[in-house]
């Protein structure tokens, strides 16, 4: 079955899952990390099925791809900022262990989909 539309992907709905965990985390960050952190990762996480979302409505193939690329580095930014607040003491490995779950997944589908894509258009 070939989506319709990007609500249809499954790559787009473990994103909107990441995107309610990333909301649920930064509720446990320090108040000092309101307007830093934490507000860097929600741009990220929202970021991520938002480019999928623009991406698949796009006219060209050539175009969903550069939005998925987009949507890739927004998910290779906010395991940085997970792995931060690891580091920083704000953020148990297990706090964060399911988001790192989803984007592991998440970023073999976008693999996945650009790599798929990527052959379609040199055919």
């Amino acid at each position: 079955m070939v989506a319709k539309d990007h609500k249809d992907l499954i790559v787009w709905q473990k994103s909107m899952d990441l995107l309610v965990e990333v909301y649920r985390l930064v509720k446990k960050l320090p108040r000092e990390e309101t307007y830093a952190l934490s507000d860097q990762m929600r741009r990220a996480a929202v970021s991520i099925p938002s480019n999928i979302a623009e991406g698949r409505g796009r006219s060209s193939e050539k175009d969903y791809i550069r939005f998925l690329f987009i949507s890739r580095g927004s998910r290779a930014e906010l395991d940085t900022q997970l792995l931060a607040c690891i580091r920083l003491g704000y953020l148990d490995e297990s706090d964060v262990e399911n988001a790192l779950n989803l984007s592991s997944e998440i970023s073999s589908m976008l693999n996945s989909m650009i790599y798929k894509l990527s052959l379609k258009l040199k055919a």
